[in-house]
């Protein structure tokens, strides 16, 4: 239902990867800047790194819902 929500509005499943990649990225930068600007506090820099980090999970597989989905409406003998 969610996913086909999602597809209705126009997200695909390479929206869905470049998000998770996008995550990763986020997820690094954000754990660098929070250890540059609080070398006390290395514990919140380790977490906001891991929090970001755990959203490419989801995105990825709501990429893979989304692709299955897409397969699944796409005509006969065309790929998506």
């Amino acid at each position: 239902m969610i996913v086909k929500k999602l597809h209705d509005k126009g997200v695909t499943s390479e929206h869905a990867y470049m998000a998770a990649f996008a995550s990763i990225g986020l997820s690094i930068l954000s754990w660098a800047g929070s250890l540059k600007a609080e070398p006390a506090g290395l514990d919140r820099a380790d977490r906001w790194g891991i929090f970001v980090g755990e959203w490419a999970p989801t995105f990825f597989g709501l990429g893979i819902a989304l692709a299955q989905y897409e397969q699944k409406e796409a005509p006969f003998g065309t790929t998506p």
